[in-house]
């Protein structure tokens, strides 16, 4: 978890281009750090906007304690200049393209992103290429301070003692489970079918009956590029699956793929515009159907799964790794994570609807019938699912929230390992505060120099 905020790459876009224009009449510098380091009001402005989306009740105190944070990571990023601390370009690229892709998600579209923030993708990442290296460099140089902060059990005990119990928190009930899913196979037929009919439509597109663009609008089921014309932009990084990726990229400007079959289904391929490992595309694709006899096939399977864990002749993971057919869930012997965390211990309305509705049939170690649901990519597909354990909602104590107390003590010894490190490193600095926030008095044990 780093002290100070990740967020300020793209909050022009939470705000739109007016305020920003009117921030960078009225700005000023309101920081001065070490030899060329500043913080203008625009930046704590646009800060102090996001974070009012997000909390109405967001005070001028609290706007101190932000302020904070981005004069924190200016002097973790002096410190890297001083101990030659370097980020690579590839480093920071990938980073741009992680958030590019994001707020692409986020607002549907490429060209609906452009639109908001005014800007082309090439010109946002210009933009805040410097902003995004500056954060890495104070992550990677917060990440040594931090290196060998660890928390032992005799210090979660202390910290939960020294909390009054009225003080304790309320926790919602939690539960921790896991699935076994089985996708149903696709029978013979219903492949060819699909096949056949991806032939087909490739056939009209090669004879001119029909544009790649107009065949992809009407036939793909592909529901996050149908509407934009089967259209995707890729870099050849292994965001799409390897038959995908390797048959896209053999692809010159305008020519069509062969068919080529994927875990999706079928598809063609057309290259738009290639530029060495970045590509504008289009796909068609098309799926074979799931008959009821595929979805039968696939529960019969997973009874027979569930027989074997029950008796007690396999365990749930020894299961999971031998006949899940999510290879994801292989990696986490089948448990269900929260993905910003990695915990499986998860509040019951992080659970998928047709979870929560089971919940109550099911008790710690029992596991449920199979039956057929809604995965993540809105397909049908078969799972069961396994009930490690759950907690009523209690106020908080060690048996039952152990590793939620772990986790807020070390959280709270790694803040004060960098109260210490910038106690030890501030007057080392030279630091100049505008006299309207001399008032914070989170800001008040720093050094103050005047002009």
């Amino acid at each position: 978890m780093n002290i100070f905020s990740k967020s300020i790459l793209f909050l022009v876009l939470a705000m739109g281009g007016t305020q920003l224009c009117t921030a960078q009449v009225l700005d000023k510098i309101i920081i001065k750090i070490g030899r060329n380091r500043i913080i203008q009001l625009s930046e704590l402005d646009i800060q102090v906007a996001q974070a009012r989306q997000q909390d109405p009740d967001f005070s001028d105190s609290s706007r101190c304690v932000l302020l904070h944070s981005m004069v924190l990571q200016k002097m973790l990023i002096e410190q890297a200049d001083r101990d030659s601390v370097a980020v690579t370009d590839e480093d920071v690229e990938g980073q741009l393209d992680n958030r590019i892709r994001y707020f692409t998600q986020l607002y549907g579209s490429k060209e609906k992103l452009e639109q908001v923030s005014g800007k082309t993708v090439y010109q946002l990442k210009e933009d805040y290429r410097d902003v995004v290296r500056e954060q890495m460099l104070a992550e990677k140089v917060q990440s040594q301070v931090l290196e060998h902060v660890k928390i032992t059990p005799a210090e979660v005990d202390a910290f939960y003692k020294k909390i009054p119990v009225d003080s304790l928190p309320l926790f919602p009930a939690s539960v921790e489970v896991g699935q076994i899913v089985i996708d149903p196979p696709v029978s013979a037929e219903m492949d060819d079918y699909a096949h056949k009919k991806i032939e087909d439509i490739k056939a009209d597109i090669i004879t001119g009956k029909l544009s790649f663009e107009t065949a992809a609008g009407i036939y793909s089921e592909d529901p996050g590029s149908r509407d934009e014309g089967g259209r995707y932009e890729v870099k050849r990084n292994g965001q799409f699956v390897p038959e995908f990726e390797n048959a896209a990229f053999k692809l010159q400007n305008g020519e069509i793929s062969p068919i080529v079959k994927t875990k999706f289904g079928y598809h063609i391929i057309q290259m738009v515009n290639r530029k060495g490992d970045e590509a504008e595309l289009r796909h068609i694709l098309i799926k074979p159907t799931i008959t009821s006899s595929d979805y039968n096939k696939a529960i019969a399977k997973l009874d027979s799964v569930r027989n074997l864990i029950v008796s007690g002749r396999i365990s749930f993971p020894e299961a999971v790794g031998k006949f899940s057919t999510d290879e994801a869930a292989k990696r986490t012997g089948g448990m269900v994570m929260d993905p910003t965390t990695g915990n499986t211990e998860l509040d019951v309305t992080r659970l998928d609807r047709d979870m929560i509705l089971m919940l109550d049939t099911l008790k710690p170690g029992s596991v449920s019938a199979p039956h057929v649901y809604m995965n993540e990519m809105r397909e049908r597909s078969c799972r069961i699912v396994y009930m490690r354990s759950r907690t009523e909602p209690h106020r908080a104590n060690l048996k039952e929230d152990y590793g939620r107390i772990q986790d807020v003590a070390l959280q709270q010894k790694k803040q004060k390992k960098i109260q210490d490190w910038v106690q030890q490193k501030a007057p080392t600095f030279y630091l100049w505060i505008a006299p309207e926030f001399r008032d914070c008095q989170i800001l008040k044990d720093w050094v103050v120099r005047e002009e």
